[in-house]
């Protein structure tokens, strides 16, 4: 009789939730190592370890405790990954997140491969803006821990530069485009080099926060061929493990541009659950515990809504179609713009 599995997950958000639901599917046994005490993965997970990264008893525990380790999201300090590499394997490899985490890196490592992004340029102070002013109107972004809009400013002329910024910190510019849509394709990739892609995902956001995503995506067929070759480029070049998501801009012109790379299963990707056989975190799951890969199939169109804040309440009282998949990541506290859950609609 095999041993079970124990994978560790660090992060105890609702990413993390839905990896663990994926995992039960597996007979994996999941044991999450989270710095919020309230995380709502101690709901779906088999053990759940509270602690801070410089805990080094409760870390020992964690590592001790495991097999492989993963993560829900990517802004994890990189020493942090690299020194529970040395015990237990991390994939997706910390390598990798240390270019997600940097916005400049991830952009030159993007067109270093050929494939093209907005023009952008590195910022230290605002006389660099001044000497970029070409790239006006455009948003400055905060070089690290960037996520649903946070550490973004649009500029939109000189005038726009606060006199009063203190830049501590650095950011990249980003030249605006006009957008048709955003899209994002997810893809797994094995330690055998077996890869396998979901098709592309058409993304609505409001106030930065992702409200809706659907499939098919309303693209050309240039542009879907295109966003999954990139994506599997990128995987391939970092000889990557797991599921790895690239975050697209269709421009007006029909150009593809890519946004960013998350290293990780994406909140786009969550209509997978019910729209394929296998779900992206099913997928991770396998690949980063070195279970077989199976073939992607497709089960139905969807479209995936989040609920945010005191949304979440309404639909807690809601009977829902056959059709529709209601997901509660069963967090204490509603706040506004705070994800409490999910709803994914099967469509003909």
């Amino acid at each position: 009789m095999s041993r079970t599995i124990r994978l560790g997950v660090i992060g105890g958000g609702q990413l993390g939730s839905l990896l663990c639901s994926a995992a039960k599917k597996l007979k994996v046994k999941t044991v999450v190592l989270s710095d919020d005490k309230e995380g709502p993965a101690q709901h779906f997970c088999d053990e759940f370890i509270y602690s801070k990264y410089d805990d080094n008893t409760k870390v020992k525990e964690f590592i001790s405790k495991v097999d492989f380790v993963t993560y829900e999201f990517e802004n994890i300090p990189v020493d942090f990954l690299n020194l529970i590499q040395k015990e237990k394997k991390v994939l997706p490899s910390p390598k990798i997140n240390k270019i997600a985490q940097n916005r400049k890196l991830e952009k030159t490592f993007v067109n270093e491969l050929g494939i093209s992004t907005t023009d952008w340029v590195y910022i230290k102070s605002a006389e660099d803006i001044k000497k970029n002013q070409h790239l006006l109107p455009g948003i400055l972004k905060s070089n690290t821990l960037g996520y649903d809009g946070k550490g973004q400013f649009v500029l939109n002329s000189l005038d726009d530069v606060k006199q009063d910024w203190c830049f501590t910190n650095d950011y990249i510019l980003e030249k605006k485009v006009n957008l048709k849509k955003e899209i994002s394709v997810v893809v797994a990739r094995y330690a055998d080099g077996t890869m396998t892609n979901y098709e592309p995902i058409e993304n609505v956001h409001q106030n930065q926060i992702l409200h809706k995503s659907k499939i098919p995506a309303d693209i050309s067929d240039k542009i879907f061929k295109s966003a999954i070759n990139n994506a599997k480029k990128i995987a391939e070049k970092f000889s990557y493990v797991g599921i790895l998501t690239i975050e697209y801009f269709v421009t007006n012109k029909d150009e593809l541009l890519v946004n960013e790379l998350a290293p990780r299963f994406h909140n786009s990707g969550h209509l997978t659950i019910e729209a394929f056989n296998i779900s992206q975190f099913e997928n991770h799951v396998r690949a980063v515990c070195s279970l077989k890969s199976k073939p992607i199939e497709k089960i139905s169109n969807a479209e995936m809504y989040n609920i945010l804040g005191f949304e979440i309440q309404n639909y807690k009282k809601k009977t829902f179609k056959k059709n529709e998949f209601f997901h509660d990541y069963l967090k204490k506290e509603p706040r506004e713009g705070r994800k409490m859950g999910h709803l994914t609609i099967l469509k003909d």
